[in-house]
């Protein structure tokens, strides 16, 4: 109005542009009518051509994270921000509502300080439906590790959960970390502590001593006690290996998953006042050195004798005896050792090899392996023809008594000769037949 006004006053755009304090190309927007007062131009909405795919994906599966998809979406070109798109997911109502997974308020939360390299907290998480390449049953299982203070967490892939499989990891974690708390925080698992009592088993008693950290049991029902590794546990579950297919391996998983965990470190934090990252803080958390060499337990797994003589272990090959294909061995590691050995199920070693780096697709041959399965494969090649199929070879004798024998005639099965059946009433109907039929001498009489 005041534009308009000043306008038919006779005041020139870059006069009234000046008087407002508006820019000139507004001024002349609004007194051409190109804009209307109220009203501000739109800029396209840059999540509009990404809309039909995101309510495809959370149609097939309601409970996909927000940044999930949002890194799909990056992946496919989509160029806004993160708070840009999950306002659009609102404001589109994108995601289905789910009933029995409506959040529950109203609960008392309370917030547990733990100082800077004070405490890491470990859970396994159980991921179900593994690819069946993977040969680790119906679950994998995944250690996690977290640091209290700055929630930087990383994680290792494992076959099993027991006492062996859980040192393997939980030093594999806590090198991954750069170091070890002075306390470890696990739930009442078996392979830790005893759990009607919750007191450490004297086997995991030696680990913690070993790495020179103590151990805290968190109380029954008290799951919230370890929340940092708790959270890790469900961005993993659901950033991670919802999305794994069934074609990856279990090392290449696991590049994964430590992908995700350096991703996850770039989260924003406020501390004093001051933002910072997951990384940042880590950085500068006291953690204690680790040992060279890992604590060193017993690993034992079980393996599958392959046609060449060959049992896969970590990502690499090595020869067994040649005749095995098939057998079932268990593959036998000292944790830090520089060899293992490779047992029958009776216990009997048949092999010790060098250990190969952990997924260098090696394969590791015993000369004296490879000389026995060359004579095995040469003492089993023939340079004989192939055998004529399209040959003429009628029942023999020994066939023919079988068949008659089949047939409840054994003494005819005995003796050729006593196969020929002479039958009288054959021969007379024969006679009678003859005798019927006229001579041509009658015929011709007639």
């Amino acid at each position: 109005m005041d534009a308009h006004a000043l306008r038919r006053q006779g005041w020139s755009i870059s006069a009234i542009a000046r008087h407002l304090g508006r820019d000139r190309k507004t001024i002349r927007a609004y007194l051409n009518g190109e804009q209307e007062p109220g009203r501000r131009r739109q800029s396209p909405d840059a999540f509009v051509p990404f809309l039909d795919y995101c309510r495809q994906r959370l149609a097939d599966d309601p409970h996909l994270w927000a940044s999930t998809l949002f890194d799909e979406l990056k992946a496919l070109g989509y160029e806004g921000g993160y708070s840009t798109f999950t306002r659009a997911l609102r404001r589109y109502q994108v995601r289905p509502h789910c009933e029995p997974c409506h959040a529950a308020s109203g609960r008392n939360v309370a917030v547990i300080a733990h100082p800077p390299g004070e405490e890491i907290q470990f859970d396994w998480l159980e991921l179900p439906d593994a690819p069946a390449s993977w040969d680790v049953g119906s679950h994998a299982h995944l250690l996690v590790g977290a640091l209290a203070h700055s929630g930087r967490w990383r994680a290792v892939l494992a076959e099993s959960e027991d006492f062996a499989h859980l040192v393997a990891s939980l030093d594999q974690v806590m090198r991954k970390l750069g170091g070890t708390a002075r306390r470890w925080r696990f739930d009442r698992m078996s392979t830790v502590c005893y759990p009607s009592s919750g007191q450490v088993t004297p086997a995991f008693a030696a680990v913690a001593k070993y790495y020179g950290a103590g151990v805290d049991i968190c109380p029954p029902r008290r799951g919230n006690r370890k929340g940092v590794v708790e959270k890790a546990n469900h961005s993993a579950a659901q950033r991670w290996w919802r999305t794994v297919p069934d074609a990856l391996t279990m090392l290449q998983a696991q590049s994964g998953i430590d992908k995700l965990a350096i991703r996850m470190d770039e989260r924003r934090r406020v501390v004093d006042g001051i933002k910072v990252t997951v990384g940042e803080l880590a950085a500068y958390e006291p953690l204690l050195d680790l040992p060279v060499r890992p604590f060193p337990a017993e690993l034992e797994v079980e393996r599958t004798v392959s046609p060449q003589s060959l049992v896969a272990f970590e990502g690499n090959f090595y020869s067994v005896p040649p005749g095995l294909p098939g057998a079932q061995v268990s593959v036998e590691l000292r944790l830090g050792d520089d060899h293992l050995s490779i047992a029958t199920a009776g216990r009997a070693v048949i092999a010790r090899h060098r250990r190969a780096p952990k997924g260098a697709g090696q394969t590791v041959r015993d000369s004296g392996h490879v000389i026995a399965l060359e004579r095995e494969v040469l003492a089993a090649f023939s340079d004989r023809a192939p055998c004529k199929t399209k040959v003429r070879k009628p029942l023999s004798d020994a066939a023919l008594a079988e068949a008659e024998r089949l047939r409840g005639n054994p003494t005819a099965a005995g003796n050729p000769a006593e196969r020929v059946v002479i039958d009288l009433n054959h021969y007379a109907a024969v006679a009678d037949r003859l005798r019927s039929v006229p001579s041509p001498k009658e015929e011709s009489t007639e």
